[in-house]
């Protein structure tokens, strides 16, 4: 069920991060120079990160779903021939295979990018957090 709502709900869960994230920088003193983000705007970043590296897998599995036969979705494609679709889970990938042994990919080009970045960001802000908060909890020398 996760899988089927993601593609919907993550684009909203992203402009509401994004607009919590607007607001904070708004919000912020100009000219009070550089410091590390707070936790809360690692939380937000780290939520924004996952919420498209989520959306953007259940895309890629979802537009090589099919109910009935493999065959039909490579029909529905409109490629010719005898097909057997292959999958892979990360990089998320399915194929439509000929008899010829030739493929097409049935997964958008920008899935596993957005898939990688979205979570190289999600763990560098959990990091950064992880890290803001020890500094702030250690006493100063």
């Amino acid at each position: 069920m996760a899988l089927t709502l993601a593609p919907f709900l993550a684009p909203c869960v992203i402009v509401i991060t994004a607009a919590a994230l607007a607001r904070r920088a708004y919000k912020r003193l100009p000219g009070s120079g550089w410091h590390l983000p707070s936790v809360t705007t690692c939380g937000l970043v780290a939520v924004m990160a996952g919420a498209a590296a989520f959306g953007a897998y259940a895309w890629g599995v979802m537009s090589a779903f099919y109910l009935l036969d493999p065959d039909q979705l490579c029909a529905a494609r409109g490629l010719q021939g005898d097909h057997i679709v292959t999958r892979e889970t990360l990089p998320v990938s399915a194929q439509c295979v000929t008899s010829d042994g030739v493929g097409s990919e049935l997964v958008p080009g920008w899935v596993n990018p957005v898939i990688y970045l979205g979570l190289a960001l999600f763990m560098l802000a959990l990091a950064t957090g992880t890290t803001t908060e020890v500094r702030r909890r250690l006493p100063l020398r």
